[in-house]
């Protein structure tokens, strides 16, 4: 089972005492901040929580899967997201 957007609103808004209006916002913000920060290229890190970072890939020679055929891949940025010391520790247990 995942939580989808509702659920995680609901859920923020009746810990945070919040309305699911200004959870949502606050989700929204968010995930804002992390796409414009992503795009400049910063860093975001939630301490405990995770860390997220946009990465460099090179420039590579793949294989189509369907044909066997070599392309050419080019470079590009991905997305790196690594889990903070709390996370870990809470899937552990």
């Amino acid at each position: 089972m995942s939580v989808n957007r509702t659920e995680l609103v609901s859920a923020i808004a009746e810990r945070a005492s919040l309305t699911k209006a200004q959870a949502d916002a606050a989700l929204a913000a968010f995930q804002d901040v992390l796409i414009e920060s992503l795009k400049a290229g910063e860093p975001v890190k939630v301490t405990g929580l995770l860390s997220v970072e946009r990465v460099e890939r090179a420039a590579r020679t793949g294989r189509n899967p369907r044909t066997g055929e070599a392309i050419e891949i080019p470079a590009g940025f991905g997305v790196k997201v690594s889990a903070g010391s709390k996370l870990k520790d809470a899937v552990q247990n």
